[in-house]
């Protein structure tokens, strides 16, 4: 994959490239983390080397990045999973290998979402959106069903005595709540299929996560 297009940051035209990252690209690969995960966030939680390396050889159309003028400003990386993979409850770790994705199968029609990362000086101008609609692309281009994965509810927190996480979700679908990361992957087209508990360990989504789904529409 490879595709040049234009955003628009405070006004601001900016020309950016999306392309799939390669084992070439790890040192930027690994600063994009540096810098959207600043101390006091562990270092350790970054993507290291080897997850990278195996992003790459495993599943090499999973891993996509954006970059401008040359530096890498933004990732996406998934990797594809089979229905009987999904049928018990998965938390991140289990459905990722840990960020390893060793467990990727190739015949798998789920490609499933390990992240999403853009640098902060960047998140407004519309390239995590841009990265999401070229991992549809990866969707219909391989025929798969859908794109899933689990999105975090970091306002729920605010909330969590009054109503339950699924309750919470519904909220946020109806407009009663506002939750940054669901109301972004509500604008990139996804839809809500349950809430998964002890799916990260984040205290602000009180360790729940929404699983949201994009069904392939050339697929019926």
């Amino acid at each position: 994959m490879r595709k040049s297009l234009v955003v628009y940051l405070n006004g601001k035209p900016i020309e950016i490239v999306i392309r799939n990252y390669t084992a070439a690209d790890i040192e930027g690969m690994i600063e994009i983390q540096r810098v959207s995960f600043p101390p006091p966030f562990p270092s350790e939680l970054w993507w290291n080397e080897e997850q990278l390396k195996q992003h790459t050889a495993l599943f090499p159309e999973g891993a996509i990045c954006a970059e401008m003028g040359g530096k890498l400003i933004g990732s996406m990386t998934a990797l594809r999973v089979s229905d009987e993979q999904l049928q018990a409850d998965h938390s991140w770790q289990s459905i990722t290998s840990g960020g390893y994705i060793t467990n990727h199968n190739p015949q798998g029609s789920t490609l499933y979402v390990v992240d999403l990362c853009v640098i902060p000086e960047l998140r407004k101008a519309g390239i995590g959106k841009w990265l999401m609609l070229s991992m549809y692309d990866v969707v219909i281009h391989l025929r798969l069903t859908r794109l899933l994965g689990g999105g975090r509810m970091p306002s729920y927190n605010k909330v969590k005595d009054e109503v339950s996480a699924a309750q919470y979700l519904q909220g946020v679908i109806e407009g009663k709540f506002n939750d940054p990361v669901i109301s972004f992957l509500l604008r990139c087209g996804r839809m809500p299929v349950g809430v998964a508990d002890n799916y990260l360990e984040d205290e602000e989504s009180c360790n729940y996560a929404a699983l949201m789904e994009w069904r392939n529409p050339f697929i019926t």
